[in-house]
């Protein structure tokens, strides 16, 4: 689950597993895998960032260190 803010400032939270994708245009769409679509604040590479963190949680996806850390 991640927590997203819509552009009237309320705060939810989203379940990632249900992201079909993301677009930015300006504004951030998530759009899930029903076909409803959402419009968040947040720029998409921060949307992408939590989805991943929240995988990498579930250990869905291996949290492989960066090539700067020792």
């Amino acid at each position: 689950m991640i927590t997203l803010t819509r552009f009237g400032g309320e705060r939810f939270v989203l379940n990632a597993d249900l992201i079909r994708y993301i677009e930015e245009r300006p504004d951030t769409f998530i759009t899930l895998v029903s076909g409803d679509r959402i419009v968040v604040s947040e720029p998409m590479e921060e949307v992408v960032r939590r989805a991943v963190a929240y995988q990498q949680s579930k250990q869905l996806i291996p949290n492989v260190p960066s090539a700067a850390t020792p």
